[in-house]
């Protein structure tokens, strides 16, 4: 626990690449009105919803189509010129940051529904195709896509970083729904992995591969996915409790019992304040779970009756139900707003970022040490976490002007980190690892692990101009 903070804990380092005026050139004549290297919109392009700071990419081509990703990555590859793929911005831990230059890839005009399969219950996107696109488009066929991790992320974005989100618990993460991808290689050539079927034996799973990958690997430009029936009855509720450790009982109780809970979040005392002011909702100010049940009207009645009995032993408290659509999203809005909730409690502030976990039964031990911790330091934080899954995300607010706060930030987060890890846990639930958890990568997994993965990288992308800097150092 003693061990200094890394240097990219705190800053991350920029080394840039030369980048030609001759490709700029190439790019220009190539893309037209679809490339751009005007300041305002490279700036744009380099950053992302994390604290970090580093100067923009050289330029930014609009990508509409395969085609045109393959002809930029084609052109970057004979430069050796980084490439970034772009979604929406919304990653936390520096993804999108152009930490050695190049180009950025924008393939938000990607954003085509290509296939809706009812009967298989599978669809088929283009990689700037969001997640609320996505179950407007569904929604016609009785259908929907369940992955909501907060923002309204792109489809590309969340497979290649792995999300989760709010319904993880009961219907898995991006790894368990991607079925098949179109990807563009550091070459510029175009592959598909996988398939429409359900499962398969044949070969390396390089769609596995591929998900999580953060954009090292490859480019993704068209994405299957699996879809599930609307529920026949839908009920949300909150619940609060007394103190921390109680919502965190209850939860472990839930999930330790099989109850077949859709979402169960968890926002403490600070979070909840920080929601009403934002949101303008008079929630009661304590310790407070988010549930959400899905089912049939029978079997989502059962859910509730168990899990208002698991609560009530617990100190549970102030049942508040959401049955219908509209009130549903509002609370639903609220909590996906908690982060921006954070930071407006401190005007000016940025906010440090973590997200770890741990099994289900070491969840209290993770949290309440790392709450501990976090009241003591004094610097305001807000604590959510998709707790059904062990999933828990800590946000310290600090004032960017003011380099000793990002430093007991990142002590803190270190500390935290480090617990999860101890506890048989992970650096990151489903942020991904981006710049900010390079080096806890390194202690989860072990050097031999890192080691493999740098030799997978360079068996694809030899260059490394695919997001070079993230995930490990090369």
């Amino acid at each position: 626990m003693n061990v200094l903070l890394p240097k990219a804990h705190l800053l991350p380092e920029f080394n840039p690449r030369p980048v030609a005026h001759a490709l700029l050139e190439a790019l220009a004549i190539r893309f037209g009105a679809q490339f751009s290297n005007a300041l305002v919109v490279r700036e744009q392009h380099g950053r992302d919803e994390s604290a970090f700071t580093v100067p923009p990419p050289a330029a930014v081509v609009f990508a509409q189509s395969t085609q045109d990703v393959s002809d930029v990555v084609k052109l970057a590859a004979c430069h050796q010129v980084p490439v970034i793929a772009f979604g929406v911005g919304s990653s936390l831990e520096g993804h999108l940051l152009a930490v050695q230059g190049g180009i950025c890839i924008d393939v938000s005009r990607m954003a085509q529904v290509l296939a809706i399969d009812a009967d298989d219950l599978t669809v088929t996107v283009q990689p700037g195709v969001t997640r609320k696109q996505l179950n407007e488009a569904v929604k016609s066929a009785g259908l929907f896509f369940p992955i909501d991790p907060g923002a309204d992320a792109s489809i590309g974005g969340m497979a290649a970083t792995r999300a989760s989100g709010t319904n993880a618990v009961r219907y898995g993460t991006m790894r368990d729904n991607v079925l098949a991808l179109e990807v563009v290689t550091a070459s510029g050539e175009v592959i598909r992995t996988g398939t429409r079927a359900k499962k398969s034996s044949a070969g390396y799973d390089l769609t596995r591969l591929m998900v999580g990958s953060e954009g090292t690997l490859g480019i993704m430009t068209e994405i299957t996915l699996k879809l599930y029936p609307l529920p026949e009855a839908v009920m949300a509720a909150t619940c609060s409790f007394p103190s921390l450790a109680d919502a965190v009982n209850t939860t472990m109780l839930i999930i330790q019992l099989g109850v077949p809970i859709a979402r169960c979040e968890l926002l403490d005392a600070h979070t909840v304040r920080m929601v009403n002011a934002h949101s303008h909702l008079n929630l009661p100010e304590s310790a407070m779970l988010l549930m959400e049940f899905h089912g049939s009207p029978a079997g989502v009645q059962e859910q509730v009756a168990v899990v208002q009995d698991l609560a009530a032993d617990q100190g549970g408290q102030a049942f508040e139900w959401a049955s219908t659509p509209e009130a549903r999203t509002r609370l639903w809005t609220a909590r996906h707003n908690a982060y921006f909730a954070g930071l407006q409690s401190r005007p000016g502030s940025k906010a440090i970022t973590t997200d770890t976990c741990v099994p289900i039964s070491k969840l209290a031990e993770a949290m309440l040490d790392s709450v501990l911790e976090a009241e003591q330091s004094a610097l305001p934080y807000f604590l959510v976490g998709h707790v059904g899954d062990g999933n828990f995300h800590m946000g310290y607010l600090i004032d960017p002007n003011l380099p000793q706060e990002r430093e007991l930030a990142e002590t803190l987060n270190q500390k935290l980190v480090r617990r999860a890890l101890a506890l048989g846990g992970t650096c990151t639930g489903e942020h991904g690892v981006g710049l900010h958890k390079m080096d806890f990568l390194v202690e989860e997994t072990g050097q031999g692990a890192v080691a493999m993965m740098r030799a997978i990288k360079l068996a694809l992308d030899p260059q490394n101009i695919l997001n070079p800097g993230k995930i490990f150092s090369m």
